[in-house]
């Protein structure tokens, strides 16, 4: 029975994450009505900074000097650039819009795992990562009048570089928790964090709108930072297998929230390309995947 309640336990944090990850992309949107992109990456590291120390000091363990590079390198990735292109994108795309493309991260995450540890991923893999790439072009294409917008290509190069972020976190968490991981990374990029929240500081950020204000405060301790100690606790509780495959229902929750947060519109077409990105994500992680060496 406790082992139950474990994996329930594991499974509830695993689902509370998903649907704060999901909030990114209208919470996005939202904190645009009284900040500029670039502020609202900034914005949001540094708030989740103060977090990180404050986790930090009750662990109160160093991060060994060959893990400095790989933790500030995660940082950049998933703390600076994908935030910032992610927020470019928003500027002129919907939040659901924007869901539908991020649902091939999963698939990309494992193709860019698989390529650095050289394994040699199935043909199914690959004709799943072909299909789901051209899935979400054909989607992105025929949203924009057949030709991509600016807020498109801007998604379509943040999710590798997210993607990448999170193989490199996947393997700093082989020797340290998933919470010290994110908090050191937020900690070795926090002088850039910081010098770009005065660079591109403007007067106007101080009377956002109440919507822009908390959008901000939840990007900052929600999605970049209480997320990642749920998902990563909740993994370790019920087990990788069980507890990852929540991950896939996270298009529909930022669809979701996208209707129920900005008031977007979303037409059973939108969720028809989801459910079918779903889909070649859920078969892709069953493809069999040779590793190195065998």
């Amino acid at each position: 029975m406790e082992a139950r309640q474990r994996e329930l336990t594991g499974f509830l944090l695993g689902l509370a994450a998903v649907i704060m990850f999901a909030g990114s992309a209208p919470f996005t949107r939202m904190a645009l009505e009284s900040f500029s992109p670039w502020f609202i990456t900034f914005g949001r590291a540094a708030l989740a900074t103060f977090g990180a120390v404050v986790a930090l000091a009750m662990v109160r363990r160093p991060i060994a000097g060959k893990r400095v590079l790989p933790a500030f390198a995660a940082g950049m990735l998933l703390v600076i650039i994908f935030p910032g292109m992610m927020a470019l994108a928003f500027k002129t795309i919907p939040a659901a819009h924007g869901g539908v493309i991020m649902g091939m991260l999963p698939i990309l995450t494992a193709l860019f795992a698989a390529l650095i540890d050289g394994d040699r991923p199935s043909p199914l893999f690959w004709a799943c990562t072909i299909l789901g790439g051209a899935l979400v072009a054909a989607f992105a294409l025929r949203e924009s009048g057949f030709t991509f917008s600016v807020g498109d290509i801007w998604l379509f190069l943040a999710c590798p570089f997210c993607s990448l972020g999170y193989v490199i976190s996947g393997k700093l968490s082989r020797h340290m928790t998933g919470r010290e991981v994110i908090c050191w990374a937020l900690v070795l990029v926090s002088p850039i964090t910081f010098a770009g929240c005065w660079f591109v500081w403007e007067e106007r950020f101080l009377t956002p709108t109440p919507e822009a204000f908390w959008a901000l405060m939840y990007l900052g301790f929600f999605s970049m930072l209480i997320g990642f100690f749920a998902w990563n606790i909740g993994l370790a509780m019920g087990g990788i297998s069980r507890v990852g495959q929540v991950q896939l229902l996270q298009t529909f929750f930022t669809l979701g929230l996208s209707a129920l947060l900005v008031g977007e519109h979303i037409g059973w077409d939108t969720i028809a390309f989801a459910a079918a990105v779903v889909s070649l994500v859920a078969l892709a992680r069953k493809a069999k995947v040779q590793k190195a060496g065998q």
